[in-house]
């Protein structure tokens, strides 16, 4: 991690547990970030429930102690959601936040997320800076006399993140419905909110690995099939719906009642739209998404004048943009959904409390409110390699494909090819060494085909 001279990824700090992502690491980079937000700045400090999630806690702590920072902890044991982090550090009037989590990397991996004072991801620039302050050891050590600092629990978080996010949609029209929700929290933090938030609008949860363990039951990514026990879970007992959430709780998947699980664009296209119409009919009709999300999001929103504006993969990328020109809703395929209203940030608390609100307002099960989508369908995997040889990949695959007839070309972020009845996207991952492809095509089969010859297409290119 370090010999590259680069720390952060699409989406923070993250390495495997004790072999790239070390307690001698994490202090380092604990001294770098406090070292950034200068002597007596207040940060608020948050794990998930990853194995060595307390060594790290403890030693980015450490860091920042060293450094002069005023830490407080996120009350119980250190234990919160990455959005419940961030929309505490906003309104309770935090200078910074610390988290850490690897999100929805496998459960060997660990990782640290930085949170600026507005509760979003702190921008490139701030990473370079801290980056820059870690590689050169430039750290600010606060002397003897000012060290004398107890770290206090911050108790405040999960009530005041739920609390907002219950007062940011129509309760009474929830509660009227009598909804019956599956949560599927992957042993982790989402435990200390969704059900709360649930029971807050008078929805019944009925939980999946709700409590939190750091050898969750399934990986931590949710997918149609790491949810596949919880869909059969919402159609054998007739649920109105389930939602899987990730390590962080950051992104939300929703099942509908016969079981499907359908991907994040898809939730977020359906959202967008009653957000436009219903929430916030004032703002910029801009849409924001990243290249990873379906086409379908161009064909469903435009032609109802939404404006659909491409991103990097990253929600990064997508709050700074709609810091800077507003609009009504962000996301990636992935569960990740931002609702401006609330926080600049994904979080599937909030993703999920907007979908029941908008299922009691359209008074339809939500395989009829999802059902009104165009259909794709896509395929995703993963082929294990280093950062350079996908790099090498995906500039194989964009000299193919550029200037060919009948194909659409966009590099924003990785390569994405769109044809008439298809479309694919390779690039490398921001979070761990694999090439990440992506297909979605008018048939099961046709993505599923192309998706493998992309895979072995990508086998050869690295290996040449």
């Amino acid at each position: 991690m370090e010999t590259l001279g680069k720390l952060f990824g699409t989406d923070g700090v993250r390495g495997v547990l004790n072999r790239e992502l070390t307690p001698e690491l994490a202090l380092r980079l604990g001294q770098a970030i406090a070292t950034y937000f200068g002597e007596g700045a207040t940060v608020l400090v948050a794990r998930d429930a990853r194995a060595g999630g307390e060594m790290i806690l403890n030693a980015v702590v450490a860091g920042l102690l060293s450094a002069g920072a005023r830490v407080h902890v996120a009350w119980p044991d250190g234990y919160a959601t990455t959005p419940a982090v961030q929309y505490a550090v906003k309104e309770l009037g935090y200078d910074y936040g610390v988290i850490v989590t690897a999100s929805h990397n496998p459960p060997e991996y660990n990782g640290v997320k930085v949170v600026g004072p507005l509760g979003i991801e702190v921008d490139r620039e701030t990473e370079a800076r801290i980056e820059d302050i870690f590689f050169s050891e430039r750290f600010h050590r606060t002397p003897w006399h000012r060290a004398a600092y107890e770290v206090p629990r911050e108790h405040r978080v999960i009530e005041t993140y739920v609390k907002g996010v219950v007062e940011k949609v129509d309760a009474p029209a929830i509660r009227r419905r009598g909804f019956r929700v599956l949560v599927d929290c992957a042993n982790s933090v989402s435990s200390l909110t969704t059900p709360k938030i649930l029971r807050a609008l008078g929805v019944k949860p009925y939980t999946l690995g709700c409590n939190l363990d750091p050898y969750p039951y399934r990986e931590p990514e949710p997918t149609p099939s790491s949810l596949a026990e919880a869909a059969a879970i919402v159609r054998s007992l007739g649920l109105d719906f389930g939602v899987g959430h990730d390590g962080d709780g950051d992104r939300a998947i929703i099942i509908d009642e016969r079981g499907e699980v359908w991907w994040g664009d898809r939730t977020g296209t359906i959202l967008a739209e009653f957000i436009a119409e219903h929430k916030l009919p004032a703002a910029p009709k801009k849409l924001y998404t990243a290249v990873s999300s379906s086409k379908l999001v161009e064909d469903y929103l435009r032609p109802k004048g939404i404006e659909v504006v491409w991103v990097p993969v990253g929600t990064i990328n997508i709050s700074y943009r709609m810091l800077e020109e507003g609009g009504i809703a962000g996301f990636e395929e992935n569960g990740g959904f931002i609702y401006p209203a609330h926080l600049l940030a994904r979080d599937g608390g909030m993703t999920l409390a907007l979908f029941l609100e908008l299922l009691a307002k359209e008074g339809k099960p939500a395989s009829e409110v999802l059902g009104r989508l165009p259909r794709y369908y896509a395929v995703k995997l993963k082929v294990p390699m280093d950062r350079q040889k996908a790099l090498r990949v995906v500039e194989a695959l964009r000299e193919e494909y550029s200037g060919k007839p009948g194909y659409r070309v966009i590099t924003i972020d990785g390569v994405r090819i769109e044809a008439e009845d298809y479309w694919f996207l390779v690039r490398p991952s921001g979070t761990e060494p694999v090439l990440r492809i992506m297909v979605e095509a008018s048939t099961p089969e046709k993505a599923k085909e192309i998706a493998e010859a992309l895979r072995e297409k990508a086998r050869r290119l690295a290996g040449g």
